[in-house]
C-alpha cells in the first residue's frame, strides 16, 4: 500500500504520513494500487503487530535495505478513537498514521529529493474475492 508523505522535519530527519487508509472520512472503503482493501479491524491488528514486532523502516521492501530508520509515532484512527479524542465525526479517515526517524543519510537524501515521496507497507495477506456492489451479490 502506498500513501503520500504529508510532513517531513528536515533538520530532525523525520517523516510522517498515512501508512494505510481503510476508509475515507465518509466511510467509503479505499482500494490500494493492487485493488486490495483492508477492514479497519484488520488494519488496527496489523499496525499493533508491526509496532510490537518490527518498527524498522527500509527501502523498496528489500531485506538488504532494512534498518534505515525507526518508527517514532503510530496511531490507528478508528471511529471510536476519533470520538474518544473529541474530534468531529468524519473529520479523519479510518487509517494508520505513522512517523519515522530516518537514520541513514542516503535514504534521507532520497526523501529530500522527492525520489521517495510515499510510504509503502510490506506485508502478506490472503486474498478473498468480494462483491463490489449490492447487485453483484445477487447476479447469477
Amino acid at each position: 500500500m502506498q500513501f503520500q508523505m504529508k510532513k517531513s522535519v528536515e533538520e530532525k530527519k523525520q517523516v510522517f504520513g498515512w501508512a494505510n487508509v481503510a476508509e475515507d472520512e465518509q466511510g467509503n472503503v479505499i482500494e490500494d494500487f493492487q485493488g486490495d482493501t483492508i477492514t479497519a479491524e484488520e488494519l488496527e491488528k496489523t499496525a499493533y503487530d508491526y509496532v510490537l514486532q518490527f518498527r524498522d523502516t527500509g527501502e523498496k521492501h528489500d531485506p538488504a535495505l532494512r534498518k534505515k530508520g525507526k518508527m517514532i509515532e503510530s496511531i490507528v484512527f478508528t471511529k471510536e478513537k476519533i470520538q474518544a479524542l473529541g474530534l468531529p465525526e468524519n473529520s479523519l479517515p479510518c487509517g494508520w498514521w505513522v512517523g519515522f526517524q530516518i537514520t541513514d543519510d542516503g535514504t534521507w537524501q532520497k526523501i529530500k529529493s522527492g525520489q521517495y515521496h510515499m510510504f509503502s507497507i510490506e506485508g502478506t495477506a490472503r486474498r478473498e474475492e468480494m462483491a463490489k456492489s449490492f447487485s453483484e451479490c445477487y447476479d447469477s
